[in-house]
């Protein structure tokens, strides 16, 4: 059977796919001196990354470029992350590049610069996200090791400042292969999307000291994604001060340690019971200068309008100095009232008949109270009434 013949294309095809199919060389860092630059007026650069023993033709396109352009100049040693492809049309293995770094730092350093400039151009660290802390917290999440010291410390720096926070801790790998979608889990589950009645008021996240090797499951993307979608705040604590992870750079705060994050987390018991005292010396302060300018409002206020009434005791005077010639001439008026009806009544009883009476004489009446003031007038057998001074009788007239 004779050989079958491939055309060019096909084979380039088979490379290519063989090529991009290989996770190793879809993330990859090399390493070399930098040889052919172009800076083409696209914005793309093109050059040749070689050392002693070959030479790698490298694409670094536009919107991978930006603000690294300095880093690239011809003879320059770097170390350069990317995937290898093949380029079809010209039957070139090279390489696409997505991020440049001189030589010299470490591959790890690299990578964590590589990842922090990624992780910045979508927005990940931008200030204006960052969120307050809770000042009072009721409910404090945890995510770290069950076995480090860090989950303890932060016990006892709680337990001394703010023992009126419960602590809810989900434990959970920090370091090793499975570490960084463990602590991702964890984060989620502590604050489910949709039930915020389970949800802490804020959130540790961190582990202890180590090497950097051993705190890199916090600089892999699945913690990174699931601190920037948590729900409330976090704070990361990772590691020791001069340690800086890019948990740290996500989180609403970084604290050097997880004793450090315990104590932004929670207020001083005694600091708030000194708070409070002062609060209250001061607003009872403040009360008593309110009371006093309102006293001295209303003293103010009395005297104008003692100013504006008449003087009462002049008044009182002159009323009752009224009141006595009133009684006075009351009194005069009564009295020669009295004396004026004494004199009448000695008159009238002087007309009086019953004076007469008095004198001997008699009043004559009929039955109907008529006087009879003449004799011609009475019938015989009429009944009459004869009044005296000292009584009455009645008579009946015998003859005319």
């Amino acid at each position: 059977m004779p050989p079958e013949v491939r055309p060019v294309w096909q084979v380039l095809r088979y490379l290519k796919v063989l090529v991009e199919q290989d996770r190793q060389l879809g993330d990859i860092w090399v390493g070399g001196e930098v040889s052919n630059l172009t800076l083409a007026s696209s914005g793309h650069i093109y050059f040749t990354l070689k050392d002693q023993g070959g030479a790698l033709r490298c694409a670094f396109f536009r919107q991978k470029n930006v603000g690294q352009r300095e880093r690239l100049e011809a003879g320059a040693s770097v170390i350069v992350h990317g995937a290898l492809t093949v380029y079809e049309q010209r039957g070139d293995l090279q390489m696409v590049v997505d991020f440049v770094q001189a030589a010299g730092v470490g591959a790890l350093a690299a990578e964590f610069e590589r990842r922090r400039a990624r992780f910045e151009a979508e927005g990940l660290f931008a200030p204006d996200r960052k969120r307050p802390l809770p000042r009072f917290p009721r409910r404090i999440g945890v995510v770290t090791s069950a076995s480090g010291a860090a989950f303890h410390d932060i016990q006892t720096v709680l337990a001394r400042r703010w023992p009126l926070a419960t602590i809810a801790f989900l434990p959970t790998p920090v370091q090793g292969e499975e570490a960084p979608v463990e602590i991702a889990e964890a984060i989620r589950a502590m604050a489910p999307r949709g039930r915020p009645e389970r949800w802490p008021d804020v959130l540790i996240v961190g582990r202890g000291g180590g090497s950097a090797e051993d705190l890199w499951a916090f600089n892999e993307e699945p913690v990174i994604r699931a601190i920037f979608g948590c729900p409330v705040p976090v704070i990361s604590a990772v590691g020791h001060e001069t340690d800086l992870s890019l948990s740290d750079l996500v989180a609403d705060m970084r604290a050097p340690t997880p004793s450090a994050a315990a104590e932004l987390v929670a207020p001083d018991r005694a600091e708030v019971l000194q708070a409070i005292a002062t609060m209250r010396r001061q607003h009872g302060q403040q009360l008593a200068r309110t009371l006093d300018a309102a006293r001295t409002a209303v003293e103010r206020r009395e005297r104008v309008m003692e100013r504006a009434l008449p003087d009462v005791q002049r008044v009182r005077h002159e009323l009752a100095m009224r009141v006595e010639v009133m009684h006075g001439a009351a009194s005069a008026a009564t009295a020669a009232a009295r004396a004026a009806a004494a004199g009448w009544l000695s008159r009238l009883e002087a007309l009086s008949p019953l004076a007469t009476l008095d004198r001997g004489f008699a009043i004559v009446s009929r039955e109907d109270g008529e006087v009879v003031t003449s004799a011609a007038g009475v019938a015989a057998g009429e009944r009459l009434g004869v009044r005296w001074r000292d009584g009455a009788r009645t008579v009946r007239v015998e003859s005319p």
